[in-house]
């Protein structure tokens, strides 16, 4: 099927450009979603008088998408999540624990905005892409912590695993102190 783009899709062309889809694309994704219209001698002749408008909303939807990636980039949310002691999730974070994340520190993210490259089953910290317009995309940092402590440390440049280290390490120490004061109280009973 032959369409029309009303706006930047990737992997498919800009505003404008007459591209040939499968239908099933074009039915389901493109044109329920204003993407693009059907490419006959009506819509490309209501194409070009609605062309500057189309060019002037897109415009000015991609300066409201640069304002907020320039605040949005490179901020960090936190997300509390129950995790093994070796630092694996018991399910995943998904777009929609990210973007819930954003929302709650005051920005207007959707989760179609979020785009995760895998899914985010261990504790630490993420980046995580955010396409704010088809045109601006900006990153920002998923830190997944079992505890508000726990997101600190992690923040602070600790990993769960190295914190897991410390403390076992630790534990063994302290064991070892234990066995050598007992043999050395067993040592002086034996004089």
């Amino acid at each position: 099927m032959q369409v029309i783009l009303l706006e930047r899709v990737a992997k498919l062309g800009q505003m404008g450009e007459v591209v040939k889809v499968k239908d099933g694309y074009a039915r389901n994704f493109l044109l329920p979603q204003g993407k693009a219209m059907r490419a006959n001698a009506s819509n490309i002749a209501r194409f070009e008088t609605e062309k500057a408008q189309l060019e002037a909303r897109n415009l000015e939807t991609k300066g409201e998408a640069t304002k907020l990636s320039e605040k949005l980039d490179g901020q960090t949310f936190v997300v509390i999540r129950s995790a093994s002691d070796g630092g694996a999730l018991y399910g995943s974070v998904t777009t929609r624990d990210a973007a819930d994340a954003a929302t709650l520190a005051g920005f207007s993210l959707d989760k179609r905005q979020v785009i995760l490259n895998a899914p985010i089953k261990e504790l630490g910290i993420h980046t995580v892409t955010v396409r704010l317009h088809p045109e601006v995309d900006c990153s920002i940092r998923i830190n997944v912590a079992r505890s508000p402590e726990e997101a600190e440390l992690q923040a602070s440049g600790k990993s769960i695993q190295e914190l897991a280290a410390e403390a076992e390490a630790a534990a063994d120490f302290e064991i070892a102190e234990l066995f050598d004061e007992m043999g050395a109280a067993q040592d002086g009973e034996d004089l």
